[in-house]
């Protein structure tokens, strides 16, 4: 395919005794085996906050790992089962520590206020994150959590502002855009 970056996806898999990492691991290993030159982020669960686990795949230095902390605190405990707020920025602040650029999601539409988004964004910068991707909930069927509003595109120009003016290296916000949008231009920061 010669591609010249990747962004790398799973769902979590708790069922496992690595709870996947092993998996990640061998095909990080295996895309650079195959395409040495490539470039890379991976996206990934927050396997349980597991330090041990979390220093597999930091071991392997894909240039940029992600975790999406998706919503801001008070909303998180309604629309993630297991993963938490508190635990997810513990496992941005370990990745950031590693000196690995660091990248996290929110996406809008679920009732959040404004000045939470603004505390979402100071808890992430404060936990080392460097990117920051916001978009549009879309909820995918009538059985998942319902969207509450459309955010209009000028208040996502406002939220790239404020991130950027926060410390943000980068933040992609708009209506469309996801964890993987201009995925490719992130590793091009330094971790001051």
């Amino acid at each position: 395919m010669a591609l010249r970056h990747c962004v790398i996806t799973s769902v979590a898999r708790d069922d496992l005794a690595d709870q996947g990492a092993g998996f990640w691991v061998s095909t990080i290993r295996k895309i650079r085996e195959i395409n040495p030159g490539i470039t890379m982020e991976v996206l990934i669960p927050d396997f349980s906050n597991n330090k041990a686990l979390l220093s597999l795949i930091i071991a392997e230095k894909p240039e940029v790992i992600s975790h999406n902390l998706e919503t801001v605190e008070r909303i998180s405990p309604k629309i993630r089962s297991l993963a938490t707020y508190d635990k997810s920025l513990s496992v941005l602040t370990y990745i950031s520590q590693s000196g690995i650029i660091t990248k996290s999601g929110l996406m809008l539409g679920l009732g959040e206020q404004e000045h939470e988004i603004y505390k979402t964004m100071d808890d992430l910068r404060q936990a080392g994150v460097k990117v920051l991707t916001i978009g549009q909930y879309l909820p995918p069927s009538e059985r998942h959590t319902r969207l509450v509003e459309y955010i209009k595109p000028a208040l996502f120009e406002k939220y790239r502002d404020e991130g950027l003016a926060r410390g943000f290296s980068f933040v992609e916000s708009g209506p469309m855009v996801r964890s993987s949008y201009h995925a490719e231009r992130h590793i091009h920061i330094s971790q001051k």
